[in-house]
């Protein structure tokens, strides 16, 4: 259960950082934020990034194997990146039209996905 809840928060979290990250780069089409300088875009984003961490933290301290849950550092890093992954990219083909999701993405996905594997097996 806690594997499933640590999951769940990692989800949370990287949708928060993907659009504190990238989600700034649509400002530009809407009126309020056009005449914004980068100094209060960077704060715009570090306050969405601030519900990143508010679900990054738990879901570390719950998954982390010394604090009772099931998974040790590496584990939960690569868990991480692959969520972060999937997240990105459901990300810039919902929002970022422009953008196509090629082979050799799906490929180098696989690679992660391979190394997740890696990084699990005992």
């Amino acid at each position: 259960m806690k594997g499933l809840f640590t999951i769940g928060l990692l989800i949370v979290s990287n949708i928060f950082m993907t659009v504190a990250w990238y989600g700034h780069l649509r400002f530009k089409e809407m009126e309020w934020s056009q005449k914004l300088a980068l100094p209060a875009i960077i704060l715009i984003s570090w306050g969405i990034a601030l519900f990143e961490y508010s679900f990054q933290v738990p879901a570390n301290r719950i998954g982390f194997n010394e604090n009772g849950g099931p998974f040790n550092l590496w584990q939960l890093k690569v868990l991480q990146e692959v969520i972060t992954l999937i997240v990105f990219t459901f990300f810039t083909i919902i929002v970022f039209k422009n953008e196509t999701f090629r082979m050799n993405h799906a490929i180098g996905f696989c690679f992660l996905v391979l190394a997740v594997y890696f990084i699990f097996k005992k």
